[in-house]
């Protein structure tokens, strides 16, 4: 998947039961830090390609996907595999973080 897609709770277990590594960006419309993390994440997208999916889940609206993974502060982003948490980063990161997590993850 090239682009970034918006995660829903009704759509979670489909994508993270999914073989490649998920990159969820838990963030919201009034975060400054989240408002300049989703031009990264799309840089990401881009460079991962098929090889991982990249998705963001406004806490406003997923109130009980975000208390699922103890989302406290935001932006939060945790990287997935097999549905297992496999790396968990706390404000804004940079693309080669991001991507390097996505790499470790198996993408």
């Amino acid at each position: 998947m090239s682009e970034v897609i918006h995660l829903t709770t009704a759509a979670f277990e489909k994508v993270a039961a999914q073989g490649a590594p998920v990159l969820i960006d838990f963030w919201a419309p009034w975060c400054g830090p989240c408002r300049m993390q989703g031009p990264i994440l799309e840089e990401v997208a881009k460079g991962a390609g098929d090889r991982a999916i990249v998705a963001k889940v406004n806490v406003d609206d997923e109130p009980r996907l975000a208390a699922q993974f103890g989302v406290q502060s935001i932006p939060t982003l945790v990287v997935l595999k097999g549905g297992q948490v496999q790396q968990r980063m706390v404000g804004l990161q940079p693309a080669q973080t991001l991507a390097a997590a996505l790499q470790k993850a198996g993408a």
